[in-house]
Order: C-alpha cells, then structure tokens, then sequence
C-alpha cells in the first residue's frame, strides 16, 4: 500500500449474507483525518465570528472551543473519503451500482478513522439461448383506408371554421359558451368560465355533458345535471351530482375542403390527387417498415430477456426509478406543470408513482444487463468509423467540435456503449428464425 496519496492501514472486503453486496471496512490514518480537518477549516475560516477576532481570523482551535471539537467532522470525512473509496473500488475492480450504506464507527480527531460501506455490485447474468431464438415476422401493409385516413387529416388541417346560425348544436360543432357550476348548491373552483370554446363530441368535459349541449340554439340557457367520475382527480368532487348554469354563445363548424386535384396543389408540391396518394403511401411504407423493425427488436430483446436469470440488485432498480421519474418531470416542465402538481391532479404519491414503475425500472435494467452479457460473450465492439461519424453529427447539434466531444469521457462511453447496444441488437435480430 506504499505509494498511495492517502496511506490506508487497512481494507477489509467480504461478502454479506445477501447477493450481489460487499462490505468494505476502512481504517484511515489518524493524521490524513486531520489533514483533511485542516483543510476544511482553512476553507470555512472566513464564515466563523468568533468574539475578540476579526471575521474569518480565529485560530482553528478557538472555533473548535466554541462550537465543539466535532464541527469539521463531517466536511472532513466528505473531503477525504470520496477519493480513497473510489479509488479502492477501481483497484480491487469492484463495479458498485448502488450509493454506499456508511456505518462511521470511529471518527475523532487523534484517532483512526474507521468506518464501513456497504454495496452493491453489478450482478452475474447467466445467458439462455440468445442464437436462433424464434420471433413471429412482424409487417404492416398500407391499405386504401390509410391513404384515405391521411387525406382526411390533411383535409381537417386545412379546413376552415364558419359561423352556423340557421340550426341548433350538433355533433363536431365548436360551441361558444358560458358555464358555471355547482355541487350542493356550492361553486366549486375551476367550475367558472366565459367564452370557451367547445367541441362537442371530443370527450374533454365530463361525461354526459357535451351530449346535453347538442339541440340548443344560440343565446340559449340551460341547466345541465352530469354527474363527476369516481376516478376523478379532486377529491372533493369525486363521485359527486353537479348542475351547471350554460349559456350558448355561437355555434360554428369546421368546413371541409373537397380532396380533388385542386386539393393537391393548394396543400402540397403535386399537381394531382393521384401523385399526392402515391406519395402518402411511400411515406406511410416507410413509416411501417420503421415500426415493424423496431417491434421485431423488441421482440427479440424480450425473447432473449425471458431465457436469462440475473437477480437484479435493489440499487439498480431505484437508480432506474430515479430517472424515470426526473424523465417525467422534464416532460411535465414543457407542458407548465411540476411532479406535485401531476400528483396532486391524479391524486398519487411519489411512493405511488415509483411503485406503479418498479416492474417497468426492473424490465428496463434486466434487458441492459442482458445485452451488456451477450455484447460481452460475442466481444462486440463499436468500431472506430461509426464512433467517429457519430461524433461528428453530435458535435453539430451540441455546438462543438469532435475534439472536445472526445475529451469528455462520461460522453465517449456513452456514444461506445450506445453503438455496440445498436450492434447487439442487429446480432440478435440477425440470428434469429423469423418466421
């Protein structure tokens, strides 16, 4: 151990009665403790005012009388032990996949420092058959329907809104109306609005409301009874009977344009419906030979998953849960909304929510552990061409160049870990019996 910046007097590692776990005792040199209290006390001194010195000037063992030998304790241990653990873990090639469990057993300054931690460790994956695995052939043909489907949309983009007044509400109609409702005779909050827009048929109120709208004729008012869900978000009105108060403003319809020749040249680059369906059929032959590809995949990672045993540590699942549920925040923060809002709003708690995910985090792990055995067993590596090539396109959406991709290199072994995951996953496909 001679040679190391922090001497270690002594590291025990044993295994534990569960699987997958390490424990690692330490015994770290009383005079590297107090070196690393130095250090933390030099680099708080300019906080302490001390009585009888000037701010930041008291000697450390003036601030240790006033506040207690134990202030620096834990920056100390915070200063000290990240390098000495990490480094022990690459020595002894030691891959954790969880955060260390620390048990300090002795930390005082003249003493040893001695603690523990405990880990977990990438678990052992025991392979099945991964070569010639049977998976149903998956394709999608494109019918008239499709075409005609898609047309439909391009139609309903590039319809126009009129203002109906010699009929009552229909269905597809968009509404104009006031509402203000009621449960008990009470207001309730987000019960209130003028003016909204309403299309009646699109599901978005509560059930039976948007029926009762068809038949009324502009200026109309009318009292509606709906009664809320039992699934409903509020807890206060669950289940309960509401009347609202609706007046009807305006009535108005989406008119559609005719899908002729004309149709094509207004909406695209063709010049005739035929052209336009013929090129909304190649699109949409493309678009399901991407799903197909894709489903086929996962049908071979499953098929491939469900023929291997790995006992998943308890870590890796909650690291998993972690960033399923920071994944979940950044898509709520595009739509204005926070986790507690989403939470609030579909009346869960984040112990609800992770628990709700854990079978997805477990699936999700097993299949990475999986692909990572097989990559490992066919000694597939991502070659230096398409490491470059891909290099080059990030540093185009990043802003930088390939130069300064390549000193990161968290980065580096995300783009080779994502390419030879790509690999394995061609490997799979490849020596599988599609039929």
């Amino acid at each position: 151990m001679e040679g190391r910046k922090y001497l270690i007097m002594s590291i025990k590692i044993e295994k534990t009665k569960n699987a997958n776990e390490l424990k690692l005792e330490f015994n770290i040199e009383a005079v590297k403790f107090e070196e690393a209290i130095k250090k933390v006390y030099e680099k708080s001194a300019r906080y302490f005012n001390i009585p009888g010195f000037r701010k930041g000037k008291a000697p450390m063992a003036i601030v240790e009388k006033t506040y207690g030998p134990s202030i620096f304790y834990e920056d100390a241990f915070n200063e000290l032990v990240p390098e000495i653990f990490e480094k022990e873990l690459k020595e002894n090639n030691i891959e954790a996949v969880s955060r260390p469990d620390l048990d300090i057993e002795q930390m005082e300054k003249g003493k040893d420092l001695k603690f523990t931690a405990i880990i977990q460790t990438k678990p052992e994956v025991k392979l099945g058959n991964y070569k010639g695995i049977q998976i149903k052939k998956i394709e999608y043909n494109v019918s008239d329907e499709d075409i005609e489907h898609e047309l439909g949309h391009m139609a309903e983009r590039n319809s126009r809104v009129v203002t109906v007044e010699d009929r009552p509400a229909e269905k597809g109609d968009i509404t104009v109306i006031d509402f203000e409702g009621t449960v008990d005779g009470v207001k309730f909050e987000g019960g209130k609005a003028d003016g909204h827009e309403l299309e009646l048929g699109s599901g978005t109120f509560i059930p039976g409301f948007e029926d009762q709208i068809i038949g009324m004729k502009p200026e109309e008012e009318k009292n509606i009874n709906v009664k809320f869900p039992e699934d409903y978000f509020s807890e206060d009105l669950k289940g309960k009977d509401a009347i609202f108060k609706v007046k009807l403003h305006e009535i108005k319809k989406k008119e559609m344009p005719e899908i002729n020749d004309e149709f094509a040249k207004d909406t695209s680059e063709f010049d005739t419906l035929a052209e336009l369906k013929n090129s909304i059929k190649e699109k949409l032959e493309e678009d399901n030979k991407s799903r197909a590809k894709y489903e086929t995949e996962e049908e071979a990672i499953k098929a491939v998953c469900s023929d291997a045993k790995v006992d998943i540590p308890s870590g890796m699942i909650d690291t998993e849960l972690d960033n399923m549920v920071k994944e979940a925040e950044q898509r709520l923060s595009y739509q204005g909304m926070n986790m507690d809002m989403y939470l609030n709003m579909i009346g869960k708690t984040m112990e609800d929510f992770r628990k709700e995910g854990e079978e997805q985090a477990k699936e999700a792990v097993k299949t990475r552990l999986v692909l990572e055995q097989v990559i490992k067993e066919e000694k597939i590596e991502a070659e230096k061409e398409k490491v470059d090539e891909k290099l080059e396109e990030m540093a185009k959406v990043y802003g930088k160049t390939k130069e300064e991709l390549e000193q990161n290199e968290n980065f580096m072994e995300y783009i080779t870990k994502s390419i030879a995951q790509e690999k394995v996953i061609e490997f799979l496909v490849s020596n599988a019996k599609i039929k």
